[in-house]
């Protein structure tokens, strides 16, 4: 039995890989399945997976490819893909490489708009409070190309209706892939420049693919960050692009744009004349009335005889000087009488009399409180002196006086028995005119009588 040839895988793989990559009908597949497993990875290549409800197939697509897209693919989106299947060597699997890709069903410029504009309209860059256009601007920035017929429109109206305005062309590409670079370069030198009072950004009417550069975010955003004030003329009245929707006024053609960019001069000239008129008249009127009020004070009493200005001031004056003098009079009229009735009432009292016996009674107390302050005095002289004499009497020198004495041992103690003494102590005796040191030569206890 002859021996088998074994391979290897990575063989095996390259012969399979092989026979992907010779197959005419895989060089070019166009395939629609809905998109899964798919995450963003910016400036990167894309990985993600194909499938319908029966299988699933592996999706590359290169940077380069995806650069192309014009809308954002999102999971569970249905598309439309053209690529290639080929063999991935080192897991084995095969996928397809996407070369080109769009949504199913919509168009992928329409599916790139919308996605587009919903993303800016929920940053609020749709809703923010637009700039004011300036009513007389005098220097006028156009972004548009230098060859069509919307500069030409714009310079022929604003020299009709406002022609003291300058007007220049910032020349830029409004279509293929270039363009909306081109047109952000543009923005940014008119605001580099910064003397411009409004910016026109516009070009003619076309289909979607033409105009598209007025759909780009970079655009977009270039136009929401210019300080200057933007008028967007893109298209004609049924095309809407995202520059319009961004800018601070949409016209929609390019004179429109010229006409809301400046106003006509001979109406904004008959306008100030109008005012003048008006002001001049007004100023007559103001003048007349206040020269007629000039003639009416002229004519017042007040001028023509000022002293009756103070005629009633002065009869005032009178009556309540004379009102003042009658109320001072009765008020004094009433004290009067309350001090005559004070006297009277204090002369019924008769207060010297009463003073004099309460003097008397006065003086009669005096002498009883200084008789009695004196006996008592003396009583308490007397009881002084004999509660003096007995207490001398139990006074101890007394006593001693009488022949006694009393004893202290060596510790100053007083001896009161023979309890206390040992032999050769030393004793002091207390006598009435001194002391005396003695020494204890013999102990003896009293007999008891019992």
């Amino acid at each position: 039995m002859p021996e088998h040839e074994y391979l290897s895988i990575s063989v095996l793989t390259k012969y399979l890989k092989r026979k992907f990559d010779v197959d005419p009908y895989l060089g070019r597949v166009y395939l629609t399945g809905e998109i899964s497993n798919f995450r963003l990875r910016p400036n990167a290549h894309q990985y993600f997976s194909l499938k319908d409800e029966h299988a699933k197939i592996n999706a590359i697509m290169f940077k380069s490819a995806f650069e192309k897209v014009k809308f954002k693919p999102e999971e569970g989106m249905k598309v439309l893909v053209v690529g290639r299947i080929s063999l991935y060597e080192a897991s084995g699997g095969y996928q397809i490489y996407i070369e080109k890709m769009e949504p199913d069903g919509v168009g992928a410029l329409y599916q790139a708009y919308e996605q587009l504009k919903k993303k800016l309209a929920q940053e609020g860059l749709f809703s923010v409070e637009k700039k004011f256009l300036p009513k007389f601007p005098k220097k006028i920035a156009v972004i548009t190309s230098p060859s069509g017929a919307v500069i030409k429109d714009i310079m022929t109206t604003v020299r009709r209706r406002f022609p003291i305005a300058q007007i220049v062309l910032f020349p830029a590409l409004v279509q293929g892939e270039n363009a909306a670079r081109d047109i952000v370069d543009r923005i940014q030198q008119v605001q580099e420049i910064g003397n411009f009072d409004t910016l026109i950004i516009g070009r003619g009417g076309g289909s979607i693919e033409d105009l598209w550069p007025f759909n780009e975010e970079i655009v977009a955003r270039a136009i929401f960050d210019c300080q200057i004030p933007v008028i967007s003329s893109v298209g004609h009245e049924t095309d809407t692009t995202i520059a319009d929707l961004v800018a601070d006024v949409r016209a929609a053609t390019p004179t429109a744009a010229a006409e809301l960019a400046v106003p006509v001069l001979n109406d904004e000239i008959l306008k100030i004349e109008q005012l003048r008129i008006r002001l001049f008249q007004n100023l007559q009127a103001k003048i007349k009335l206040k020269q007629q009020l000039v003639n009416k004070l002229s004519n017042s009493y007040v001028f023509k005889q000022p002293g009756r200005l103070y005629e009633g001031f002065l009869q005032k004056i009178d009556i309540l000087k004379k009102s003042a003098q009658q109320a001072l009079q009765k008020k004094l009229t009433e004290r009067e009488r309350v001090v005559h009735s004070l006297i009277q009432r204090l002369q019924e009292k008769a207060p010297n009399e009463r003073v004099h016996l309460y003097g008397s009674q006065l003086e009669y107390l005096t002498k009883q409180l200084e008789h009695a302050i004196k006996e008592v005095f003396q009583d308490k002289q007397q009881g002084l002196s004999k509660a003096t004499s007995d207490l001398d009497k139990l006074s101890p020198l007394k006593i001693m006086g009488r022949g006694y004495s009393y004893i202290s041992g060596e510790k100053g103690e007083i001896i009161k028995s023979v309890v206390q003494l040992s032999l050769n102590e030393e004793l002091e005796l207390h006598l009435q005119d001194g002391n005396v040191k003695a020494k204890v030569m013999e102990l003896g206890k009293e007999k008891n009588n019992d």
